[in-house]
C-alpha cells in the first residue's frame, strides 16, 4: 500500500493551521508548510506562522527555514517538501501538509516540468510583444499549441524560442510528484466570513506588536526585491513606521491587500481542485 499524506489547502486566514494542528495531535501527525511566506524566518506575526506553543506540540516542518534573501520557487520548495514527508513517514508520523500556496502544492503531488530557465533577453523580448504579435510567432514557431491566454502565449513562445523545443513536449516530461494516497482537503469559507477572519487576524498581529516586528526587518537594509520584503502588508506598514502613511491607513492597505490575496486563492482551488474535499469537518472526522 501507499503511504498516506493529508493536505489541507485553502485561502489566507480561513484556518488551515488549526485544522492541522488539531488533526496532527489526533493522529500524531507531522505538520508541513506550503506557504510561501512562512518559509522565512523573519515576519513570524505578520505571515501568520505558527507561535512557538503551537510549534511544541507536535513537529512542525519548513517553518521559518530561510533567510529573508533566499529565492525560493515551487520547484525547491518541493524536494524539500519531499524530504519533510519522507522523513515523517520514516518517524511513523502522517504527514500533514498545509499552506495556500497553490503551485507549491500542485508540484509536490503532480510533479513539476523541468524547463531550463528563460535568458532575460528572450523573455524581455517576448513580453515586449502585443498580444496578437505574440500569438502570430507562436503560430509560426510552436503551430501545435493551443492556447489562447495571452500569458500563457507569452509562456509558450518563450520557451520554444530559449530551447528549441516546445513547451507541450517538456509538459510531457514531468519529474518528481509524490507517491502516496493523498487526502486532500479545500477549507472553503463565504467571502464575508474570511474577510472578517481576516480583519480580526490583522488586529491580533497588531496587539501582538506586527508593526515592530516589521520595523526590525526594515532596519536590517534588505534589497526591496528580497522575497520577504514582498510579503502581504510590509511596504505599507514599513510606510507607516517611516512617517509616510498614517498608522490606519497602512493597515487598511494590508487588509485590502489580504482579501485580495485571499480571492485569488479562492478563484484558484475552486478552479484548479475539483477533486478535492470541501468539507473540512467530515475531513476531521474521517481521517485516521
Amino acid at each position: 500500500m501507499k503511504p498516506r499524506v493529508v493536505v489541507i489547502a485553502g485561502p489566507t486566514a480561513a484556518g488551515k493551521s488549526a485544522a492541522a494542528l488539531a488533526l496532527a495531535e489526533r493522529t500524531r501527525g507531522t505538520i508541513i508548510n506550503a506557504d510561501a511566506s512562512q518559509l522565512y524566518a523573519d515576519l513570524r506575526l505578520l505571515t501568520a506562522r505558527p507561535s512557538p506553543a503551537d510549534e511544541a506540540r507536535v513537529p512542525h516542518r519548513l517553518y521559518g527555514v530561510l533567510a529573508g534573501d533566499d529565492a525560493c520557487d515551487a520547484a525547491r520548495w518541493a524536494g524539500m517538501a519531499r524530504a519533510a514527508v519522507a522523513e515523517a513517514l520514516a518517524d511513523g508520523r502522517l504527514p500533514i501538509v498545509t499552506g495556500g500556496s497553490g503551485l507549491y502544492l500542485r508540484a509536490l503531488i503532480d510533479g513539476i516540468v523541468d524547463v531550463p530557465p528563460i535568458p532575460d533577453a528572450i523573455r524581455a523580448a517576448v513580453r515586449a510583444l502585443h498580444p496578437a504579435e505574440a500569438r502570430a510567432a507562436l503560430a509560426r514557431e510552436d503551430p501545435a499549441a493551443t492556447v489562447a491566454d495571452p500569458q500563457r502565449v507569452a509562456r509558450a513562445l518563450e520557451v520554444v524560442r530559449a530551447t528549441g523545443r516546445p513547451l507541450a513536449d517538456w509538459q510531457r516530461a514531468v519529474t518528481g510528484g509524490l507517491d502516496a494516497a493523498i487526502d486532500a482537503y479545500v477549507v472553503d469559507l463565504p467571502r464575508a466570513d474570511l474577510h472578517a477572519r481576516i480583519d480580526a487576524r490583522l488586529a491580533a498581529m497588531v496587539a501582538a506588536g506586527v508593526t515592530g516586528e516589521v520595523a526590525a526587518l526594515g532596519a536590517r537594509g534588505l534589497d526591496p526585491q528580497a522575497p520577504v520584503m514582498k510579503a502581504i502588508g510590509v511596504a505599507p506598514l514599513l510606510a507607516a513606521v517611516r512617517g509616510e502613511t498614517t498608522p490606519d491607513a497602512a493597515l487598511a492597505a494590508t487588509a485590502l491587500a489580504t482579501r485580495r490575496y485571499a480571492k485569488r486563492q479562492q478563484t484558484w482551488f475552486r478552479h484548479q481542485t475539483p477533486g478535492w474535499s470541501r468539507n473540512l469537518n467530515t475531513a476531521a472526522l474521517t481521517i485516521a
